[in-house]
């Protein structure tokens, strides 16, 4: 990458960085005024940085404290960290509410993160004209700013269901402000329309000059759509309203009534960036197999990535992710239930008798995004103590990185997290890697089509959608070419599939919190005890035990939804809580 590029990450980066960021805000005193950003191309263009720096804030690992975020909420990871007062543990223990998750030290960024860049967003809109650039970049902008509008709004859907909608209005800090919670059906319509109008504008292609690469495209706006849409059709808002409910939430939480239609609007919109031709799976099972899917999170610029957020060549991941013994943090370590979810090598799960799948060396012959996404017990990895790859140690009592029987130990589940990090370097290194964050790539859209259309009945047309990820991901064929796909499988059947297909996939890549909500399994997954691995070495065997983790999760019907900030419906008499709460 040429010097400009990186000059643009490193100031998205430092952006990101703070939290809450205020430039422009109404109490912040930063010499600043409207007139003087806004008469000026080079101050505007920093504040369009700057709304593009905080899209990230959702996936990004620090988000809370700056050492967790939502997957420590669900069942594929367990958290460093079991203060009660910690926003991970308050969404795991049950005690989520309108009071105790935004206020204190918590971070609201559910929902005030999101509003306030609506309103960077309204407010650049209505500053365009004055701005001394050309109409061309002008119109690019515009598409830009409604996309990143949309952008946040999803955000609060997928968490609040119906949100007030503030169109192109900037609020100022006197005016009182009364806006009712649009439908849900309202809130869908309005992100989807924007989206068309931004896709409209924005090229099709990521063809780019260098200097503005990552920038919103048309095909991001139809990625954006698909995701929206698919949302939209999921059990818990495609008539599935919440069972406490009032008649007046109803229509604010969910569709009011169940339409196989919006399965299909959902397969369309995926199916439109589809073909579109202008991405692919990263894909390279000559190196290695299943190196595409290791490697595209290597690479700024690859095939697959429609929107991210781009670094600095940096050990983000490896700082968050390694173990003890690379110099890693260790905040969140994947859970054996996470660990089980994938496949063998052949394509069939491990509960298939037909598998090949061998408890006493249940690493052997795996799916190769499992060794890609998951450090266990033996495992290479870079280590700076010896400058190769060595194994890491994760069985009960191993020094360093090992695992304890009361949960105390290093690793809490007898794993440590491996997608996203670079093998060749470790957080206590000196080496940095290539890296972008990617808040949408075209596996997900795949994935998109394929959950969507089989809920339409057309359970065949899913199969080429899963077989091009399983061939990518280094899963061999089979003598029927399906991948360690069944046949003719069932509805239902291929539900099931596509959710597994989906977690491991998506790991780690900010999906599983949303997903198991609305799909409504959490209250199924997500309560009880996570499982773990209790390895113990005797000579040079290991025996393996699967075991609970010891912190309790708590997940009620009411939890599918978040809770809005008391303070919010305090102020604004028409704003309506979510039921439950």
């Amino acid at each position: 990458m040429k010097r400009i590029i990186l000059m643009i990450c490193v100031c998205a980066s430092i952006v990101a960085c703070k939290k809450n960021s205020d430039f422009l805000d109404s109490k912040a005193d930063t010499g600043e005024t409207e007139a003087t950003v806004f008469s000026d191309s080079l101050k505007s263009m920093r504040f369009l940085t700057q709304i593009y720096s905080s899209a990230s804030y959702s996936f990004a690992k620090g988000r809370f404290s700056s050492h967790g975020n939502t997957e420590m909420a669900t069942d594929d990871a367990e958290y460093a960290y079991s203060g009660p007062t910690q926003n991970a543990v308050i969404m795991y223990n049950g005690t989520l509410s309108p009071t105790n998750f935004w206020s204190g030290g918590g971070l609201p960024d559910f929902w005030t993160t999101p509003y306030t860049n609506i309103r960077r967003v309204n407010l650049m809109l209505s500053k365009l004209p004055i701005i001394p650039l050309s109409e061309a970049k002008k119109k690019r902008i515009t598409g830009e700013l409604r996309f990143l509008r949309a952008w946040y709004y999803h955000l609060l859907l997928i968490n609040f269901g119906g949100i007030p909608l503030e169109g192109d209005n900037v609020y100022g800090i006197t005016d009182v402000i009364d806006l009712p919670r649009s439908t849900f059906e309202e809130s869908v319509n309005y992100i989807t329309a924007e989206l068309d109008a931004a896709a409209n504008i924005l090229p099709v292609t990521t063809d780019y000059a260098e200097q503005d690469y990552g920038r919103v495209t048309k095909g991001a706006c139809l990625a954006l759509k698909s995701r929206v849409l698919l949302y939209g059709a999921s059990p818990l808002f495609n008539g599935g309203a919440i069972s406490q409910a009032s008649a007046a939430v109803k229509p604010v939480v969910s569709y009011p009534s169940y339409s196989v239609a919006r399965w299909q609007k959902a397969a369309d919109a995926a199916e439109a960036l589809i073909n579109t031709g202008t991405y692919s799976l990263f894909e390279d099972n000559t190196t290695a197999p299943g190196y595409g899917f290791y490697n595209v999170f290597l690479k700024r610029v690859n095939s697959e990535y429609i929107f991210t957020f781009n670094r600095p060549s940096n050990r983000d991941f490896e700082g968050y992710y390694n173990p003890p013994s690379r110099g890693g943090a260790k905040n969140s370590t994947p859970t054996q239930q996470l660990a089980a979810a994938f496949p063998m090598k052949n394509g069939k799960a491990i509960t298939d008798p037909t598998s090949g799948y061998d408890a006493t060396n249940p690493y052997a012959n795996r799916d190769p995004r499992f060794g890609y996404s998951i450090i266990f017990n033996q495992s290479l990895y870079y280590s700076t103590t010896t400058s190769t790859k060595i194994p890491v140690n994760t069985y009960n009592g191993a020094a360093t990185d090992g695992y304890t029987s009361n949960g105390t130990g290093p690793t809490t589940t007898g794993y440590y997290a491996r997608k996203m990090c670079d093998e060749n370097i470790s957080s206590n290194s000196s080496f940095n890697t290539e890296r972008g964050w990617p808040l949408i790539r075209y596996a997900e859209i795949l994935l998109n089509y394929a959950e969507a259309i089989n809920e339409t009945g057309q359970t065949a047309l899913a199969y080429p959608k899963l077989v091009a990820i399983r061939k990518r991901a280094g899963i061999t064929a089979g003598a029927d070419n399906l991948y360690g796909l069944k046949a003719n499988m069932t509805v239902d059947e291929m539900r099931a599939v596509i959710q597994n297909e989906r977690r491991i996939e998506l790991m780690n890549e900010d999906h599983r919190w949303n997903d198991i909500r609305r799909w409504k399994i959490a209250v199924d997954v997500n309560n009880g005890y996570n499982k773990a691995i209790n390895i113990t070495k005797t000579g040079n065997v290991y025996t393996y035990q699967v075991v609970n983790t010891i912190r309790m999760h708590v997940f009620n019907p009411q939890h599918y939804l978040m809770p809005i900030p008391q303070s919010e419906v305090s102020k604004m008499p028409s704003m309506l809580q979510n039921p439950g709460y």
